[in-house]
């Protein structure tokens, strides 16, 4: 999977996500996800990362779980935004 098919997963997901919220975000590759500027809360944070998991893991091939140590434990955040998360997804790959 390439950065920019992962970065549309993630953009996939943060459409769905709009579909529900009164105030859709805008979608870019740096909207902010987590930390203090976050453009959406913890629980919509979650459900993007699980609409993520499921499609990246469908386009791979192969169970991709983006909550685990090696996530948490990364310098920078993986939920950052949307172009890091996709880097983080194409990073699990290797």
């Amino acid at each position: 999977m390439t950065q920019d098919e992962a970065l549309q997963i993630v953009y996939r997901a943060l459409e769905r996500l709009n579909e529900e919220l009164d105030t859709p975000v805008d979608i870019t590759p740096h909207t902010q996800l987590f930390g203090a500027d976050a453009v959406i809360d913890s629980l919509s944070l979650v459900s993007v990362i699980v609409d993520v998991e499921a499609e990246a893991s469908e386009a791979i091939g192969q169970p991709v779980s983006l909550t685990d140590d090696r996530a948490i434990n990364q310098p920078v955040s993986p939920f950052r935004d949307p172009q890091t998360l996709a880097a983080y997804i194409v990073s699990l790959q290797g």
